[in-house]
């Protein structure tokens, strides 16, 4: 194995390795840079994306109750005794 320093590395840079403390302490710095860009919705938008979110919950809930049941009630005339639930 050898020791070869790429052009982009922290060797190449000067840079020595940091310790764990001075890892931690760059982490936390990015992460408050970072929080500094979030940008934190109004009211109206809030109130927007939590309704877009609850109605296309309701629309999936209704797809997959349908599926539900078409699948049930095929599997019971397939399995069962070969008559639909709705007929004597």
């Amino acid at each position: 194995m050898t020791d070869d320093i790429t052009p982009g590395s922290a060797a190449a840079r000067g840079e020595r390795k940091k310790s764990l403390f001075g890892r931690v302490a760059q982490f936390m710095r990015e992460v408050v840079i970072e929080l500094r860009k979030v940008v934190t919705p109004t009211r109206k938008e809030l109130v927007t994306y939590t309704s877009v979110v609850l109605v296309f919950v309701v629309i999936m809930m209704a797809l997959i109750s349908g599926l539900d049941i078409v699948i049930g009630i095929l599997t019971g005339f397939v399995f069962g005794d070969g008559s639909l639930p709705w007929t004597n």
